[in-house]
């Protein structure tokens, strides 16, 4: 079952000779509880298609749909709560609250939505995250291995059906970052969710269900991974 899929997807910046494109006619189809993997050098347009992907940038042309809803037909307003609802972010940058507990950074999402928290899943987050123990810590007290278990807590709180990654394990070791990799295609597998991670590293990308590879804005691979 199809849940995501771009139509002519293109993305610039600037004009005339200044002009550059970040992504051209890009047509990509995504099913429901796949992993797939995008990877490309530096500037080659994969952080602008997560960007797209996720409604966070607005495409020069063309369309994303999610489930069956036209991101860029939405106000701002709308996709803004779309994006709550349905899209969970996970960035290389950690982005926790520095005030806020472990807990109190994974419930963040149902705080912004007004929403009673489901305290029977926060507890079950914390237990696949492992972090029970460090419940009550801020981030400064955690490791970086922690404080991106905690990150990824608060991308799967509102049970999203996408997840999106940018170069999650950027910031660990290989150890580590194949940690947060397990736990990420294992909360996807648990919960029924699909992921699209950007990643420099081939290893991780071999994990896959499909790779993508993007070369100066278009599709130069898409084919289902080696694994």
């Amino acid at each position: 079952m199809e849940i995501l899929k771009t139509i002519d997807l293109s993305k610039s910046y600037g004009h005339a000779e200044a002009k550059v494109e970040a992504l051209k006619n890009v047509n990509i189809s995504v099913k429901k509880g796949e992993f797939v993997a995008i990877v490309g050098a530096s500037g080659s347009g994969k952080s602008s298609l997560l960007h797209l992907l996720g409604g966070v940038d607005r495409p020069t042309s063309g369309q994303v749909i999610i489930d069956g809803s036209d991101l860029y037909t939405k106000s701002e307003n709308e996709l803004a709560i779309f994006r709550r609802r349905k899209i969970g972010f996970v960035f290389q940058a950690y982005n926790l609250i520095p005030v806020l507990t472990t807990e109190e950074n994974i419930k963040l999402p149902m705080l912004l939505e007004n929403k009673k928290t489901d305290e029977a899943y926060v507890e079950e987050l914390l237990d696949v995250l492992g972090l029970q123990e460090r419940r009550h810590h801020l981030p400064s007290e955690l490791s970086g291995g922690q404080q991106q278990r905690t990150a990824i807590g608060r991308a799967l709180m509102n049970k999203p059906s996408i997840i999106l990654a940018d170069e999650p394990t950027g910031n660990l070791d290989s150890k580590h970052s194949n940690e947060i990799v397990d736990l990420l295609t294992f909360s996807v597998k648990k919960y029924n969710q699909t992921l699209i991670m950007i990643t420099h590293d081939l290893n991780i990308a071999e994990r896959a269900d499909r790779v993508v590879r993007i070369k100066d804005g278009s599709i130069v691979q898409n084919e289902v991974s080696g694994q």
